[in-house]
């Protein structure tokens, strides 16, 4: 039985850069010992498609728009298509601080990616990319918080109770796709070693190969974690409750409430469902344009969601 520090075989294979592209890379991994073909390649792939960080637009505030169901006037995308198209845009930024960008364009004509103003060292990868069309005297103006994190999170991750900012889905991954099989390969006159074929795809913000590297060395860290135990420290911390929820963040005009009602709410200061939760009954029946009915539809939307007012 091998125990720590045993002598074993040190690995003499080559990783040949066959294909390179500015966001594809063909590797060859060779001559890996039977069975270090897969070992390799799955390990890296699982790696490459969930741990590398990116940057991704996290939060979106536009001019005239209070959630993502509304509609600009003159913009011939729904805002939801529009924050569809701002999902795809790509960024160059290797800083773990937040960042801020702007976007501001007039119609008639298409907006575009590299409409977007954003301070060194970031920088837009897709430039191109087509992100609304704006007709005759039509305008946008957004303001958009960038992050860098890794894999998915949801805009459920970063909901605020700031009525007009809109929470994102966030894919911070910078790889896009990857592929890999094993063949046979030949040493001497041994036949039964492994050859791995390793295929990356990116979104342009990172070579294949530091994407490579950068799986490597993730791996090789959780292994030395295993060969020489780093001592952990737990820290004891205070979990925050929310007694809403997410739920709690809808603003009153998501909540299927009449337009006249909703707009009442609005013009007293009662923005989103908290606020309305937290309200006394008294209080809502005296504001403008409400009365003992109105509260009443009030009460049934609340119901819906598990709510009641003053509760």
């Amino acid at each position: 039985m091998l125990k720590g520090g045993d002598k074993v075989n040190e690995p003499i294979f080559q990783i040949i850069e066959e294909e390179k592209k500015a966001d594809y890379g063909k590797f060859i991994i060779s001559p890996l010992e039977a069975g270090y073909g897969n070992t390799l390649g799955n390990s890296l792939r699982r790696v490459l498609l969930t741990s590398l960080a990116g940057t991704a637009i996290t939060r979106v505030r536009i001019a005239g728009i209070r959630h993502q169901f509304s509609s600009l006037k003159g913009m011939k995308e729904d805002v939801i298509e529009f924050l569809l198209n701002l999902k795809k845009v790509r960024i160059f930024y290797n800083d773990e601080k937040p960042i801020k960008a702007t976007l501001e364009a007039k119609g008639p004509g298409e907006v575009k990616a590299k409409d977007i103003k954003i301070g060194a060292p970031a920088k837009i990868a897709n430039p191109d990319l087509v992100l609304a069309y704006l007709n005759k005297d039509a305008s946008i103006n957004a303001k958009m918080d960038i992050e860098t994190g890794v894999g998915y999170t949801s805009f459920e991750d970063r909901k605020t109770g700031e009525v007009g900012v809109i929470p994102m889905d966030a894919i911070f991954t910078p790889i896009t796709r990857v592929n890999y099989k094993v063949e046979e390969t030949r040493v001497g006159r041994f036949t039964n070693y492994d050859r791995l074929v390793l295929e990356i795809w990116t979104d342009g913000t990172i070579e294949p190969k530091q994407a490579l590297l950068k799986a490597a060395n993730i791996i090789v860290s959780y292994f030395m974690q295993i060969v020489s135990p780093k001592k952990v420290e737990k820290t004891v911390g205070e979990d925050k409750k929310d007694d809403f929820g997410p739920v709690g963040k809808l603003s009153v005009e998501e909540i299927n409430l009449p337009t006249r009602v909703a707009n009442a709410l609005i013009k007293a200061g009662y923005d989103t469902v908290e606020d309305l939760a937290k309200a006394e009954k008294a209080k809502l029946v005296k504001v403008r344009n409400l009365g003992e009915k109105s509260v009443k539809i009030i009460e049934a939307a609340l119901g819906e969601k598990g709510l009641a007012i003053g509760k």
